[in-house]
């Protein structure tokens, strides 16, 4: 009889172990490297997705109002940053498909960026104007840097100028523009003391109202397009003590007030070896600017108004998507023959496109046709279509290891 009970709970124990192992084999570890996620902008949703097998596995919601938003991603690209256009900050965690913790900082935001040891958020506000910095752990405030102050005509009021350009740059330091004092700003977090935990570099005059930045993808040079005049505004970083220069300029609406229907977004400039691809605003054109002279080089006619001008991450090709009424439309161009290779047609309102990170496929939102399709990028060949909700901004983990995206 013992015999027989030891036998019998050794047969227990073994099934048990099966279970476990069959258990263990059906829930395996989730992967971070080819995840992502949609902005599911009407709904205050996003979509995590799976780039490998171009589906959803989880949407999370209560994310405030996704109308402008963007996000960052932690150095693990286990948790997502959201930037919501209502000043809120949100933090997702990609593994376990939940919200960690949402921190309303502001009335009115525009974008953020993280540091480059991952450890800090900055977020930009257009009101009240200025910075806020938040640890990355626990979203709790580090800083609070009000942007100058401007006497606005059309109410009589004083104000702090709307901040716009925020991207992160090597050293541990954000920069930034402000729209209404014509400024930019270096915030610099690599030498903290226990005084003051940053240092603010501030110049002035670059050049009226600079409405969005960018900043190259080696990290050296960020240029501020301005909406008050023609040309744009760079700052060397590896020579800040030189200044801000004055670029391009014959870029903008020139003397014919053209009607621009979009701005264009700077932070998706494609640099292609030593060219840069432009929007150029309110003309049907993206412009090629040569990166060691930063001069014009040549203008490629386009189907409409540029919005994002992005390139495949070997550079060889170029996608452009465009303002309304041409918004159903997208441009691929061949960097080698700057040459127009083929237009596609998505669908109604496409607002925005993301690589894979090595660029065989390109994800492409289609928010009137509550859609987003995925493009073969050798063959320009749609390859796949996901449901979603009025989608937007598309952001995939790799992300995490890029300057200023």
């Amino acid at each position: 009889m013992p015999l027989f009970q030891d036998y019998r709970q050794g047969l227990v124990l073994l099934i048990c172990y099966l279970l476990s192992a069959c258990s263990s084999l059906s829930s395996s570890p989730r992967a971070t490297g080819d995840l992502g996620l949609i902005i599911e902008r009407a709904s205050g949703k996003v979509q995590l997705i799976d780039t490998s097998s171009a589906k959803s596995y989880a949407t999370i919601g209560n994310l405030g109002d996704l109308s402008h938003a963007s996000v960052v991603y932690s150095r693990d690209q286990r948790y997502a940053y959201i930037f919501a256009r209502d000043g809120g900050l949100s933090k997702v965690d990609l593994l376990t498909e939940k919200l960690i913790r949402r921190v309303v900082h502001s009335g009115n935001s525009i974008g953020g960026a993280i540091s480059q040891d991952g450890k800090l958020i900055a977020v930009s506000n257009y009101e009240p104007g200025g910075v806020k910095v938040f640890r990355s752990d626990t979203l709790a405030l580090v800083a609070d840097i009000p942007a100058t102050y401007f006497h606005d005509s059309r109410t009589d009021k004083t104000k702090s100028s709307k901040v716009v350009g925020l991207v992160d740059a090597p050293g541990n330091r954000f920069v930034f523009s402000l729209f209404d004092t014509d400024e930019i700003w270096i915030l610099d977090f690599s030498q903290p003391t226990i005084e003051n935990p940053y240092q603010l570099t501030k110049f002035t005059h670059v050049g009226r109202a600079p409405y969005d930045a960018l900043i190259t993808p080696d990290g050296r040079h960020y240029i501020a397009g301005l909406f008050g005049e023609d040309g744009m505004a760079m700052l060397d970083l590896w020579h800040p003590e030189q200044g801000v220069r004055r670029i391009l300029p014959d870029y903008g609406r020139g003397g014919e007030k053209l009607p621009v229907y979009k701005m264009p977004h700077l932070e998706g400039w494609a640099v292609a070896g030593d060219l840069a691809f432009v929007p150029a605003i309110g003309q049907h054109q993206v412009l090629v600017v040569n990166t060691r002279t930063w001069k014009l080089q040549s203008k490629i006619d386009v189907y409409g108004q540029p919005v994002f001008v992005m390139a495949r991450p070997d550079g060889r090709q170029v996608w452009v998507n465009f303002a309304f009424p041409d918004n159903g439309k997208v441009q691929v161009i061949d960097v080698d023959t700057l040459q127009i290779a083929k237009t596609l047609a998505p669908g109604p309102a496409v607002l925005h496109m993301e690589f894979t990170p090595r660029g065989e496929s390109v994800w492409v939102s289609v928010r009137d046709a509550n859609k987003v399709a995925v493009y073969d990028t050798r063959r320009l060949e749609q390859t796949a279509s996901l449901a979603a909700a009025s989608p937007s901004g598309i952001f995939f983990t790799s992300r995490a290891h890029q300057i200023g995206l």
